[in-house]
């Protein structure tokens, strides 16, 4: 940032040299004069009463007007050997409570910036001296041609400093307040209260200026050769006919206002709920049908050992056949390059295995026959 003064801080005996930079700035829209007929720019050009002639900026001076309308003229130089010590100094005369000074008083605001490396040290050492006390300083300085009141406090890690005027250049509100002696009942006060209470706060960074934006709307549709937007017809105020009526419906609006904005709020997270359920219900059926499918093919595998049991039960070397078989059929299904030699393994194994079972039911059948007839005979 430019500073635009540079000068010291002058704490006691301790100087800190600083420099003077703008802690605010505007940003309203700024319009130019024209000549109505052909849209001609108006400016301001500096004549000379005396000769008529204009005049450029070189040869401009000041001059204080006297009382009979002659000119004095006083020159930068006298104005830099002015015999106070404010001319480049900003000097502390006291330090108060910050709530001792009325807003009415406050002007421009400054940043006061420690100017080079000695001066980090003091500047550091008056800030903290400010937080520790809870006080703002009072000091006196001089800037463009008058010597002004300021107060300093500390703003962050900064220093600021507000422009105050003279006790002498606030006016009283003489005039201002009602005239005639108005009472006001205890319950139109407890009235205002709620609805104080039920508007509540706001945060000043979320206000904005309309006017300026508005504004510039207008401007943009011009440019670009539209029509302007069309101001919003706004009801007009009604006559305020009974005081108590009023405050009443104002905390009756204010309350619905504020129920309205919970119920919408309330309503946002039930739409968000919802797809959480839809969710929900559409997994149900996939475990449902997972626990159904696994019971099917427990009772499919269940058949498929009950039938080799059944075989089983005929001869214990149909086991081996019936279990080489799946072997062999497994192997032929995982090695396709070999699946004709281990079909053909596996025919020969089942055709083995059949003779096998032949030969062991007649030997079993003779044998049995055998112990029949022993017994009859022994009958």
């Amino acid at each position: 940032m430019r500073s635009i003064w540079n000068g010291a801080i002058s704490f006691g005996l301790v100087s800190i040299p600083i420099k003077l930079v703008n802690a605010t700035e505007s940003h309203a829209v700024s319009f130019r004069q024209i000549h109505t007929e052909d849209g001609g720019r108006i400016r301001y050009r500096k004549v000379c009463e005396l000769e008529d002639r204009e005049v450029t900026q070189a040869e401009i001076g000041k001059a204080y007007e006297d009382a009979d309308g002659s000119m004095i003229p006083i020159t930068d130089e006298d104005l830099s050997q002015l015999p106070i010590p404010t001319a480049r100094t900003i000097e502390i005369v006291a330090f108060v409570p910050e709530d001792r000074i009325d807003p009415l008083q406050m002007g421009s605001a400054y940043y006061l910036a420690a100017s080079g490396a000695p001066a980090a040290k003091p500047y550091t050492l008056l800030r903290e001296a400010l937080k520790r006390s809870n006080r703002v300083a009072i000091a006196k300085f001089a800037l463009r041609g008058r010597e002004r009141l300021g107060m300093l406090r500390v703003v962050g890690d900064a220093i600021a400093m507000h422009g105050l005027l003279w006790p002498d250049e606030v006016r009283a509100p003489e005039g201002v307040a009602p005239e005639s002696g108005v009472t006001v009942r205890d319950q139109e006060l407890d009235l205002a209260d709620a609805l104080m209470d039920t508007l509540g706060e706001i945060d000043l960074d979320d206000l904005h200026d309309e006017y300026r934006e508005a504004v510039e709307e207008v401007v943009a549709a011009k440019a670009a050769g539209e029509r302007p937007p069309e101001a919003r017809e706004e009801a007009a105020p009604g006559k305020v006919l009974d005081l108590m009526a009023a405050l009443e419906n104002s905390v009756r609006a204010a309350r619905e206002s504020r129920d309205g904005e919970e119920a919408g709020q309330a309503e946002e997270a039930e739409v968000r709920s919802l797809p959480q359920r839809k969710t929900s219900s559409r997994r149900a059926p996939k475990e449902t049908g997972g626990k159904k499918s696994t019971s099917t093919a427990a009772k499919k595998t269940a058949a498929k050992r009950a039938e080799p049991k059944k075989s089983t039960a005929k001869s214990g070397t149909a086991r081996s056949s019936s279990t080489s078989s799946s072997t062999s059929s497994s192997r032929a299904a995982s090695a396709s390059a070999s699946a004709k030699k281990t079909a053909a393994k596996g025919t020969a194994k089942k055709a083995a295995g059949r003779s096998t079972a032949k030969e062991t039911a007649k030997s079993t059948g003779r044998s049995t026959a055998k112990k029949t007839a022993s017994r009859r005979r022994s009958a």
